[in-house]
């Protein structure tokens, strides 16, 4: 079985778009802000390891999948939220 070296930093969603500098807890655009970074590094890291393994269905694809859906989640009940 082929496996991929790969990095899934966990921030949830509560890390800034990269400058190191924690957002405070009632910032909801930041934590947004944030956890969007976050999608678009999972999701292209997801299609990059889709291109190497060339499936859908390999463990590392899987796995970066499945923790993109748990962050996706994540932003729309949070969206959520904000609209009531």
């Amino acid at each position: 079985m082929l496996s991929a070296d790969y990095y899934l930093p966990s921030y949830g969603g509560k890390c800034g778009s990269g400058s190191g500098i924690h957002p405070a807890r009632g910032d909801a655009d930041a934590r947004r802000l944030s956890l969007e970074d976050e999608i678009q590094m999972l999701r292209s890291r997801m299609e990059q390891l889709f291109m190497q393994e060339n499936s859908f269905t390999s463990d590392n694809v899987i796995a970066i999948s499945s923790l993109l859906d748990l962050k996706i989640n994540e932003y729309m009940r949070g969206r959520h939220r904000k609209r009531d």
